[in-house]
């Protein structure tokens, strides 16, 4: 089974890729079964949440709250990353 996301750290910062099937099934899960038809089709295999942010708010996906919503709870230990301030 693929991992939910992946990190490489090379670069500036890590560049975190999170699983197709992962943002599939957040889509199921808030019953949005068209859009998780749709994205099936459309995403990669893995999908950087910043550099690919157009493609997710072309299926009505926040990142932050994507994120919130992964295992561990990594939405809450990245929020500065990604502009929350708390």
């Amino acid at each position: 089974m693929d991992p939910v996301w992946t990190s490489n750290g090379g670069g500036t910062g890590p560049a975190m890729q999170i699983d197709k099937d992962t943002i599939i099934n957040f889509l199921k899960d808030q019953g949005r079964h068209d859009d998780a038809a749709k994205a099936e089709q459309e995403l990669p295999d893995h999908v950087d949440h910043e550099k690919q942010s157009d493609l997710l708010s072309r299926f009505g996906i926040d990142p932050a709250e994507l994120l919130a919503k992964l295992p561990g709870g990594l939405g809450d230990k990245l929020g500065g990353l990604l502009g929350d301030k708390k």
